[in-house]
């Protein structure tokens, strides 16, 4: 069906760079809205960024300026890129992905939402 893999993340310094990666894989499958949220020790889970079909993004007050949210749709790929990490950015982060499927043999259009499976991030001071 859909599987969705996040990848990247890790331990950093304050100041340094990490890069995110949500990839949709499945047969006849493309991402659509995806969004990727946080949720930092003994807190709910919030939201960060987001980047539409088409390319729109919004972020999260707290990462504006400093992350970025990009796609590339031939490798149903979403990426977000993390510069200027602060100690405060430690979390563990997920993507949420829109998926479409063309299911066979009506051609119909299958719509879901997925979590990916989380990805630590952490920075010290």
């Amino acid at each position: 069906q859909v599987q969705i893999a996040q990848s990247g993340g890790g331990s950093v310094r304050q100041g340094e760079s990490l890069s995110l990666s949500c990839v949709a894989s499945g047969t006849q499958v493309r991402i659509a809205d995806v969004s990727w949220h946080r949720q930092r020790p003994g807190n709910e889970r919030e939201f960060v960024a987001r980047i539409a079909r088409y390319g729109r993004t919004n972020y999260a007050d707290s990462v504006r300026g400093r992350f970025s949210v990009s796609r590339d749709d031939a490798k149903n790929t979403v990426y977000l890129q993390m510069n200027n990490l602060k100690p405060e950015d430690t979390a563990v982060y997920f993507c949420n992905a829109d998926t479409q499927r063309v299911v066979l043999p009506t051609s119909k259009i299958e719509e879901r939402n997925y979590w990916g499976q989380g990805t630590q991030v952490t920075v010290s001071s």
